[in-house]
């Protein structure tokens, strides 16, 4: 019987439909078996999982010395799983167990672990005591994840240029993020099963994958030379109250940066605390008008071009007239009148340095302008840094030339200026200014060093030599007196710049004062700036900016045990009379105690021995008559104790002497206070284990009132 032909129509019809119908499934099912079968497995491993991130431990920043200035310690964070604690039905009584512990508003918790979320934070970086309280509780949902958190275990103690890393483990500010990508390292995971209930599978895949530790720096910065640089920014803020004060001290023939601090300071450990602006690192980010301290740069142009001999003679009236412009010098009521150029450098004259700028003429002057670094960027690792405010070139005029020869017009960073000054310092040789010189692996092992970088060359070594000659007068004979060093050879300028009102025109109560300068002059290892804004009261940079590089500068010098260099005529106005110490090591005590005797010097015996094991100070030390010699004749001092040695009298030391006296002796030590040791922890002559720590307490020598001097 033969099918209708409707009938087979529908079939054919039907078929055809099916066909279509199986094909478009068939090739739905190779679509999603073959081409989105990755994603759709991937999507299904997730809704299965849950991942908590574990950060990585961040690098630890160290000082040139391998002393920790920032570390990463591990603190337990706390997380919920919503889906577990509402199956619990406890969900009040966690809210409230977990607000009591960890000090928390019960409502906010309650609404916080109850989210229709699979994942929520309760709180991070919980402190030790409350983490066990909470971890014993064993709450249902409630679960906790170690992580690291950086801390600043020197708090202050250079903040601006550690800057400081955030909640996530990141760097926020200063160092800490200018060097992300080396400290930050790689985050791990912890991942765990769960059920379509949200519980999690008891025996379960838990998959954990470890985070990859960051890479540590190695900075320039030395830790007992920043300690003096800050001891001293406390001195300026509770003598002169400014609104805010800073010092860098730089090796000038690498650009390493030794120190840098300013005030007000804060703790990283705790940055929320302070306002955003003190956060700012001025040294770097912020220009002002340098005054009189910029006429160094002047005088190098000028000297290497030859455009002023050392015995040009100048005539300063008390002012200068520039076109219809007059300028007065600094000392405009008692004019300084005739003098030679290096007199006119002595005495910071206004009119002799315009004068010689003017002869410069533009495209000279812009060119050291420019050679120097000024209007650039110095390229230190820090962030923030301005390039400064500098007169256009093409549009300035003669009385622009006149105005920046004295330091005004031009606005410059404090890094810029002592950058320009250490190549004044070390032959004309511009270098990069650095923070950091080693990056070590996580195990300590070195991965790179950073080497100094030469920018270029600005002045000859010759202009250098005979500049840095003059400088020394500055300090000698000129204005820069408060400077001087005794036993050392030390160059320097003073600068006190009124600042600019908003607007224009300068203020006549507000100053920025500074004090440029470096030691020894023969071959210069610390350069060093001061600048205090604002300060209270007596504000020339001879008066209270030179003081506080004096200090700064003498206990680097003697920390880092540069050799001093006799200077009769300088010590103690000539009058006494000083002694090279010779070498007293491996003598017998009663043949040193006669050459000590013959040469007017006193003795100080430590320890029980017949022979000379360590002596203070050192062998070739310049000494005035009738000083003490600290003799050590036992090291370790008993034969009892061959790890014990006995703590030496440190009294009336400085910091460069303790330091070595303790390196000798196998001790470590911790300063407090600015000066000469007045006492100490524990007591002289106790005997203590070799690498014990003795504390030594400072304090500046009297001295008579300091008149004042003109800048």
């Amino acid at each position: 019987m033969s099918v209708p032909a409707k009938i087979r129509k529908r079939i054919i019809i039907v078929f055809f439909v099916a066909v279509v119908i199986l094909a478009t499934i068939t090739t739905r099912l190779v679509w999603v078996q073959f081409v989105m079968g990755e994603e759709l497995r991937q999507k299904a491993f997730e809704v299965r999982f849950r991942n908590v991130e574990v950060k990585a431990k961040r690098g630890v920043i160290y000082d040139a010395k391998g002393r920790a200035l920032a570390i990463s310690v591990s603190t337990a964070s706390f997380y919920a799983i919503p889906s577990q604690v509402k199956k619990s039905g406890q969900e009040e009584e966690i809210a409230r167990q977990i607000a009591k512990v960890l000090e928390m508003d019960e409502e906010a918790v309650k609404n916080a672990i109850t989210k229709n979320l699979a994942f929520v934070w309760v709180k991070r970086h919980v402190p030790d005591e409350q983490a066990q309280v909470l971890k014993d509780l064993k709450l249902s949902g409630i679960k906790y994840v170690e992580e690291p958190e950086r801390f600043y275990p020197k708090e202050e103690l250079l903040s601006h240029v550690l800057g400081f890393a955030g909640i996530d483990n990141q760097g926020l500010n200063g160092i800490e993020v200018s060097y992300e990508d080396v400290l930050s390292g790689t985050p791990g995971t912890i991942m765990v099963e769960y059920d379509a209930k949200g519980q999690e599978i008891p025996d379960a895949v838990h998959k954990y994958i470890p985070p990859e530790d960051g890479k540590s720096i190695v900075l320039t910065i030395d830790e007992t030379i920043q300690y003096i640089v800050e001891r001293e920014l406390d001195e300026i803020m509770k003598l002169r109250n400014p609104a805010r004060a800073g010092i860098i001290v730089m090796e000038p023939a690498t650009g390493n940066i030794l120190a840098m601090g300013m005030r007000p300071a804060f703790d990283p450990n705790n940055y929320q605390s302070y306002d955003q602006s003190i956060w700012r690192n001025f040294l770097v980010s912020d220009a002002y008008e340098p005054g009189s301290t910029f006429k160094t740069v002047v005088a190098a142009g000028a000297l290497e071009e030859g455009v002023v001999k050392l015995d040009d003679r100048f005539y300063c009236p008390g002012y200068i007239m520039v076109g219809k412009e007059r300028i007065k010098c600094w000392s405009y009521s008692r004019p300084h009148g005739s003098q030679t150029f290096v007199e006119g450098v002595q005495n910071s004259c206004n009119p002799v340095f315009i004068t010689v700028g003017l002869r410069e003429g533009k495209e000279i002057f812009f060119r050291y302008l420019n050679g120097f670094g000024f209007g650039q960027k110095t390229g230190i690792a820090l962030p923030g840094e301005s390039l400064g405010i500098i007169v256009n070139e093409d549009k300035a005029k003669e009385i622009d030339i006149a105005t920046m020869s004295i330091g005004q017009a031009n606005a410059v960073t404090p890094l810029q200026l002592i950058t320009a000054f250490s190549a004044i310092c070390n032959g004309g040789e511009l270098m990069k200014p650095q923070l950091v010189k080693e990056i070590k692996d996580k195990d300590g092992n070195l991965i790179e060093t950073i080497e100094p970088e030469k920018v270029r060359q600005v002045i000859s070594q010759e202009t250098s030599k005979t500049l840095m000659e003059i400088l020394e007068t500055v300090v000698s004979q000129g204005t820069g007196k408060n400077a001087f060093i005794e036993g050392y050879r030390v160059v320097g300028k003073t600068g006190t710049a009124q600042k600019i009102i908003p607007g224009g025109g300068y203020s006549s109560s507000e100053y920025v004062s500074s004090f440029l300068g470096a030691a020894p002059v023969n071959d210069p290892k610390v350069a060093a700036l001061v600048v205090i804004d604002t300060p209270q009261g007596a504000y020339y940079g001879g008066v209270i900016a030179a003081p506080a590089f004096k200090n700064v500068v003498e206990d680097t010098l003697r920390y880092l045990q540069v050799p001093a260099q006799v200077q009769p005529d300088k010590i103690a106005g000539g009058r006494a009379k000083t002694v090279i110490l010779q070498n007293l090591e491996g003598k017998e005590l009663d043949e040193t105690l006669s050459i000590l005797k013959q040469s007017n010097l006193k003795a100080d015996i430590v320890g029980t021995g017949s022979v000379v094991k360590a002596q203070m100070p050192l062998p070739g030390s310049t000494v005035q008559e009738g000083s003490k010699v600290l003799l050590y004749t036992s090291i370790p001092a008993a034969e009892n104790c061959p790890e014990s040695v006995v703590v030496p009298d440190f009294t009336a030391m400085t910091v460069g002497e303790v330091k070595e006296l303790t390196r000798v002796l196998n001790l470590n030590f911790e300063i407090r206070g600015s000066g000469v040791v007045v006492r100490q922890e524990p007591e002289p002559y106790i005997q203590v284990e070799v690498g014990s720590k003795v504390i030594v307490f400072l304090e500046q020598p009297a001295s008579s009132a300091v008149e004042p001097l003109s800048p």
